[in-house]
């Protein structure tokens, strides 16, 4: 009887160890699998692409709907969508609360403030599947300026996922994260998309130089996000070597 305590001792070990890294590895999954965006450029004053990454969550459901909110304070004078191939768009234009005065002196009361895209039947976004939306915009606010965006996500079943918490820099990702980039200043005079109204390039021309990365070519990622994903893969990787400590046990045990 006591000869197998040991031996049940190791084999609990391990289990616990297996457990760890599942629970860990699903922690992984949950903290990324969120409506994310990334924009291809953030200069002020200029136009860039907007790319929102949108995972399916649901076991038992598909996402058939996709709807993000635009800034009222700081509105996009320009919102063109890039067209998907079983999914219809619509760009919701409205009143805003006050007017707005653009860098260019203009004053702004009407502005987009929502776009809306729908899956035709039969091209939902399904289990383990994500899907991307693209939105071509402008102009970008002053440097500084945190750009949120929330958005909300339909399921086949009637269920909905609002992704509306805003992050707080230097504190953990918010359980509902919305997809958000902080504008940057102009690298000089004649900077892509950060151009005088009387020189700057067409909207055409700057959402493609945008889109291939003429300036910042690397998306502007989250802070809260990437701080959660690196504390859970050192978990992970915490998770496995108490499970190779466990193995060894197991091993050293059946050797006595």
């Amino acid at each position: 009887m006591n000869s197998k305590t040991p031996a049940r001792r190791a084999l609990s070990t391990c289990a616990v160890g297996f457990t760890t890294v599942g629970l860990l590895a699903l922690g992984v999954g949950t903290a990324s699998a969120h409506v994310s965006v990334a924009p291809a450029s953030t200069t002020e004053n200029g136009y860039s692409q907007l790319t929102f990454s949108v995972p399916n969550e649901s076991e038992t459901a598909g996402t058939n709907k996709l709807e993000v909110q635009l800034p009222a304070d700081t509105p996009f004078t320009s919102v063109r969508v890039k067209p998907i191939e079983g999914w219809t768009a619509e760009v919701v234009s409205g009143e805003l609360p006050e007017p707005v005065t653009t860098p260019d002196g203009a004053t702004v009361t009407v502005a987009p403030l929502s776009v809306v895209w729908t899956a035709e039947a039969g091209n939902e976004i399904s289990q383990q599947e994500y899907q991307t939306f693209a939105i071509s915009v402008g102009r970008l606010p002053e440097s500084g300026t945190v750009v949120t965006l929330p958005a909300v996500q339909s399921y086949t079943d009637g269920s909905v996922r609002a992704w509306d918490e805003p992050a707080v820099e230097g504190g953990e990702e918010p359980e509902s994260p919305a997809p958000a980039f902080t504008t940057t200043a102009a690298e000089g005079e004649g900077a892509h998309g950060a151009a005088p109204a009387d020189t700057a390039g067409t909207e055409e021309e700057e959402a493609a130089a945008s889109s291939t990365g003429t300036v910042d070519s690397e998306p502007a990622a989250s802070t809260a996000s990437d701080g959660s994903n690196a504390a859970g893969w050192a978990g992970l990787v915490a998770g496995l070597l108490g499970l190779a400590a466990g193995v060894t046990a197991l091993v050293r045990t059946r050797r006595a």
